[in-house]
């Protein structure tokens, strides 16, 4: 065992690979482990105990069982046999030690990762509440949502995936609450899946658990960086994905309306909560529809109220209107994609230079009229208004859909756009297999008022 162990070993190609070889109570010891991930006092204090081992008492030892009770002054210590195992424990950062005369290899968890602090994520901000936020390793954002829930009925399911990565996923969620023919799916997907690392961690998990078609925009898992957020969603039924070396949750299931609700509604009081979740849900879905309406209301003034005349543009001298929204959709995702290349000592510069030069002397060279680009920077910055890009991009695109409809088709374009819109949205299935429109589809009047209506805290749904 050990010799094919020390085989796939290679220490002599790598230089983090560390062989170790010294004597335990008259026995030849051989310890591997990673460069960079051990805990250098622990195991410098594990190891001087161990030296004043004498070939006495080594020879009392009857087992390695007896042999860890006894002289392995450490919590976390396992003995395993078969050599693949062994190796892939070691390379995730345990220290196996090999003891003359014993079959099985000693596995001690005194690892450590390189890492960040904990500090408030940059995406899922709020003005009240906790600033904590997940980090890339895997055991302190479990330990995170452990210390909001201090129920025995949490549970922290680990498994590998990938071949080569071997990287730890968990799923979290509370079994006297989960459905468990979801977790019964989840977990037998998790288990059969042939998959040789997770190169984008969570975006490679969602593409293999979540059954959809490539060309759907629609999301069908929401992703939070925030301990609290995950554990009021592990309290409703929810089911938590964690894999290590990555700061995000995946949370299933997932509907349409789940992506309106944010922590902020919870830390101020129900009133205010339900106005931001309200003006949250009715400005985001504002931005599929305000540029069509716009372009119709430019074809058929008349068929509007005079009130509206505002609205009115004269002919532009340069390019259509369509193409000017067209074209401003692409330049907001460049400037979008420029923002986040940018180092952060430029970031000021280049919204200087992409919003106001840009801007004006668009409008002044005759490419743009100030209305399009009114539009389209209330679109680009209303689809803030909710956390996920996925919804926001999906969303963007149906809006595109619509102009080009109303464009050639006036209000018939428009009509089918919508129609196809909304097709699209309810023939989508979240990963449990309920309608995407679920609480609305099928129709639950209590589960769809607190989507809307931030209900005071009782009781019944603290």
């Amino acid at each position: 065992m050990f010799s094919q162990v020390l085989e796939k070993w290679q220490a002599n190609k790598s230089f983090d690979l560390v062989t170790k070889e010294f004597l335990i109570g008259g026995k030849e010891t051989t310890i591997l482990f990673v460069d960079g991930f051990i805990k250098d006092e622990v195991f410098a204090k594990m190891m001087d105990f161990m030296m004043k081992i004498t070939p006495r008492e080594m020879g009392d030892i009857a087992g390695v069982q007896e042999f860890i009770k006894r002289f392995v002054p450490y919590v976390e210590v396992t003995a395993k046999e078969e050599p693949d195992e062994i190796l892939t424990d070691i390379l995730s950062g345990n220290t196996g030690m090999f003891v003359e005369g014993f079959r099985q290899c000693i596995l001690v968890d005194s690892r450590t990762y390189p890492q960040r602090s904990i500090q408030e994520p940059d995406k899922d901000k709020v003005l009240r509440g906790s600033h904590e936020g997940f980090v890339e390793t895997v055991v302190f954002n479990t330990a995170l949502i452990r210390r909001r829930l201090r129920d025995p009925h949490l549970t922290m399911e680990i498994t590998k995936v990938g071949r080569r990565s071997q990287t730890d996923v968990v799923l979290c969620y509370l079994d006297n609450q989960v459905d468990k023919r979801l977790l019964r799916k989840i977990r037998e997907k998790l288990q059969n899946l042939r998959i040789n690392s997770l190169t984008m961690t969570m975006q490679s998990l969602a593409e293999v658990l979540v059954d959809t078609k490539w060309f759907n925009p629609l999301p069908k898992v929401r992703y939070t960086e925030r301990p609290d957020v995950a554990a009021a969603c592990v309290q409703e039924g929810k089911l938590l994905v964690l894999i290590d070396n990555t700061p995000s949750v995946m949370i299933l299931p997932t509907s349409f309306f789940d992506f309106f609700e944010e922590a902020d509604d919870f830390y101020f009081p129900p009133v205010t909560g339900t106005y931001m979740r309200l003006v949250r849900l009715v400005i985001f879905l504002s931005t599929l529809v305000v540029t069509p309406l716009w372009l119709l209301y430019l074809q058929h003034p008349g068929d509007f109220p005079s009130w509206m005349s505002f609205l009115q543009i004269e002919e532009p001298n340069g390019l259509p209107v369509i193409a000017q929204l067209l074209l401003l959709e692409l330049a907001v995702d460049g400037l979008r994609l420029a923002s986040v290349n940018t180092p952060d000592i430029l970031s000021s510069s280049l919204s200087i230079v992409g919003a106001l030069l840009l801007g004006e002397f668009a409008v002044r060279a005759g490419i743009f009229i100030p209305d399009t680009i009114l539009f389209s920077a209330f679109t680009a910055t209303a689809i803030f208004t909710q956390p996920d890009f996925e919804l926001g991009y999906a969303f963007k695109f149906g809006r595109v859909l619509l102009l080009v409809l109303t464009h050639f088709f006036g209000y018939w374009g428009f009509g089918i756009g919508l129609a196809l819109e909304l097709i699209a949205i309810l023939c989508n299935r979240d990963i449990s297999g309920r309608s995407y429109l679920y609480p609305l589809i099928p129709f639950d009047w209590t589960a769809l008022k607190r989507k809307f209506v931030r209900e005071k805290m009782n009781h019944k749904n603290s």
